[in-house]
């Protein structure tokens, strides 16, 4: 993987996908066009995404640690293995609970 992009035809392991940086958010785009992105982040422990609205659903997996995904005032508790579809135009924050790792995938048509 090089500048921040992944090869086609090649394999990889999401969670040695992405490192995390101490007091920050980072994210790798894998896949980005028209329909959609998925896109790979490592949160320090500690950070969040403050409430927003998306037009379309999002789909969160969780690939390390824990995180609390909160939809429309609502927390939901996330671990390694578990997901959630965050429904478009419904306000949605993300705060880590641990030091985490996800897998944001979102269509647009």
């Amino acid at each position: 993987m090089a500048n921040n992009t992944f090869e086609k035809s090649k394999k990889y392991t999401l969670k040695e996908s992405v490192s995390y940086a101490e007091g920050s958010v980072v994210s790798k785009i894998i896949q980005k066009n028209d329909a959609g992105n998925i896109t790979l982040f490592a949160f320090a422990e500690g950070q969040n995404l403050s409430e927003h609205k998306t037009p379309y659903n999002a789909m969160v997996q969780v690939i390390e640690g824990d995180v609390d995904i909160i939809i429309d005032g609502n927390s939901h508790i996330l671990s390694e293995g578990e997901m959630i579809i965050m429904p478009a135009n419904i306000p949605h924050a993300v705060e880590s609970v641990t030091a985490f790792k996800m897998l944001l995938t979102m269509l647009k048509k």
